[in-house]
């Protein structure tokens, strides 16, 4: 578990590949008083990400890397991440999977949310599944990050109802809401706040 020596102590990352909005929160969280992470580092594998924009709102230096070649992308990124003495990274809509050796340099201190009840729909498109399969509920979890897709540790998780008219859409909209809440509960909870 990694340690806290006192207020806004913890430097933190965000990985994002798309809108970004729950970077967004993790920043507001980050801002506010009780919060255990300040956000130094918003680091992309897309240069048309729109999340990009929340490190020009608040100003906070953000790096885009090309993964033509993953080894080459995860060895710059290592280095910027040690650079700025990050101690945590939270991933947040990175659709990317970190290498073996990426995890072994940050070990216990990468933390993913994804938008099913883990174990439950692990990948990609968990909302179709979990209505095809007619679920009556889905959710988000907040989990470690090992080296098996959506496979860690989980720290908290948030059920959501499906009703009889969800769509993928609808679902993911009603799941996003909790998202933004529950991924800063998870932090405050790895941090034993």
């Amino acid at each position: 578990m990694v340690q806290l020596t006192g207020p806004k102590s913890i430097k933190c990352a965000v990985f994002i590949s798309g809108a970004g909005s729950n970077l967004k929160s993790l920043i507001q969280f980050s801002k506010r008083k009780n919060s255990p992470i300040s956000i130094e580092l918003i680091i992309s594998d897309n240069s048309k990400a729109k999340g990009l924009k929340f490190g020009k709102i608040f100003k906070i230096s953000s790096k885009v890397f090309n993964y033509k070649n993953r080894l080459i992308a995860e060895k710059k990124i290592i280095s910027e991440i040690k650079k700025k003495k990050i101690k945590i990274i939270c991933l947040a809509g990175f659709m990317r999977v970190l290498s073996k050796d990426f995890l072994k340099s940050f070990k216990g201190k990468i933390l993913n949310i994804h938008p099913s009840l883990l174990p439950k729909y692990k990948g990609l498109n968990t909302h179709h599944r979990a209505i095809s399969n007619n679920e009556k509920y889905s959710g988000c979890t907040v989990h470690f990050v090992n080296s098996k897709l959506d496979s860690g540790k989980i720290i908290l998780q948030k059920k959501v109802k499906i009703t009889k008219s969800e769509t993928a859409k609808s679902l993911a909209k009603k799941i996003l809401v909790q998202e933004h809440k529950l991924y800063p509960k998870a932090i405050k909870e790895v941090f034993n706040l």
